[in-house]
C-alpha cells in the first residue's frame, strides 16, 4: 500500500494518504475536494554504505517547476 502525496487544487493544502486499490477516491483533509493534484514523492532504495547520494543525478533547475527540485518531468 503506497503513500502519495497530495496538493488539493481548491486550497492548496499538502498532505499525504495511504491508498490501497479498493480505496475511494481520496479527498482534501480541510474542503473535503477531489480535486487533487498527485506530487512527485521522492524515496530511496538504497541501504547501508550505498546510501549515498554522490552516484545520483542532481535536479535540472531549468525548468523553474513549482514543486522544487526534482519535481521536472523531463529529468
Amino acid at each position: 500500500m503506497p503513500i502519495y502525496e497530495y496538493a488539493c487544487a481548491a486550497c492548496g493544502k499538502e498532505f499525504e494518504k495511504l491508498v490501497r486499490q479498493s480505496s475511494p477516491a481520496p479527498e482534501c483533509p480541510d474542503c473535503h475536494s477531489t480535486d487533487l493534484r498527485k506530487k512527485l514523492s521522492a524515496f530511496s532504495a538504497l541501504t547501508g554504505s550505498s546510501a549515498g547520494t554522490a552516484d545520483l543525478p542532481g535536479p535540472c533547475g531549468s525548468c523553474g517547476h513549482p514543486d522544487g527540485p526534482g519535481a521536472c518531468h523531463f529529468q
